[in-house]
């Protein structure tokens, strides 16, 4: 089996959902939110994909075997490197207005120069600059894709990153990417956290609205339900209590803070 063949792992989850994951630890291990979860939406005539992913092998093709002749939809969920590096193969690719400029150029990650894993040879094949899609269209909240018998909507969520999303398939699926997961969480600075809780609280009341029982978010495991965002919620919000328990970790250049159900990394800057 190739090492293509063995990066990506695919299963069937529903019908209309794939799940493609890869593991981002290959390319630095202080990186252990393994796996990353591509998510692929089928519609009866347009399917919709969830991130391209590390950018380490080809991902397209095995889209392709998926979607049989439907039209592809691609969408960054953000542009932090594990979600984006994949997007220069595919001709076409939408992010959400506020971080469109991150990806419309080269993404540099020469932070993984100093990898211990033999895999970041790859990058450095790109002297580090990974080339952007040909082509970048933008989203802003409420913009909605009909994919066939399902329709999926974009709500903007930022905390994160600026322009995070998530989407929201008609049949009550939620798809968090790093806004909501089980794992070790990339948080802003101090200052911008009622953002962070002013988006997790928007999710948690459409979950609560609409019904909404499953989560799917793009790190770990999935599927999982409104717990993780109050989960989340509760666990922001003591870290000023944590405060004093702070450590330097210096590649984030953040400040680590652990609590009973997650890890998070707070930015410096």
């Amino acid at each position: 089996m190739s090492s293509e063949q063995q990066h990506f792992k695919v299963s069937k989850h529903k019908e209309h959902l794939y799940v493609i994951k890869e593991n981002i630890s290959v390319v630095h291990p202080v990186y252990t939110n393994d796996p990353l979860n591509l998510y692929l939406i089928l519609g009866s005539h347009s399917a919709l994909l969830v991130d391209t992913g590390c950018g380490l092998f080809p991902l397209k093709p095995l889209v392709e075997s998926l979607i049989q002749n439907r039209k592809l939809i691609v969408i960054n969920t953000h542009t932090h490197w594990d979600h984006i590096l994949g997007n220069e193969e595919f001709g076409e690719v939408y992010v959400h207005e506020n971080e469109a400029k991150m990806i419309s150029k080269h993404y540099n990650v020469s932070y993984f120069k100093d990898s211990p894993n033999e895999i970041v040879k790859i990058y450095e094949e790109q002297n580090f600059l990974i080339p952007p899609a040909k082509v970048i269209k933008t989203l802003k909240d409420g913009d909605l894709f009909t994919l066939g018998e399902i329709d999926v909507k974009v709500l903007h969520c930022p905390g994160h990153s600026p322009g995070s999303i998530c989407l929201l398939t008609s049949k009550g699926e939620l798809f968090t990417s790093d806004v909501a997961y089980y794992g070790d969480q990339f948080l802003p600075r101090l200052d911008k956290f009622p953002q962070v809780l002013d988006t997790l609280l928007k999710l948690i009341k459409l979950c609560k609205n609409q019904g909404i029982v499953e989560i799917y978010p793009s790190h770990r495991r999935y599927p999982c339900d409104k717990t993780l965002l109050t989960d989340l919620y509760n666990g922001i919000e003591n870290i000023e209590n944590l405060w004093d328990t702070k450590k330097v970790f210096d590649f984030f250049e953040a400040w680590q803070i652990d609590d009973d159900k997650f890890r998070y990394y707070i930015s410096k800057e």
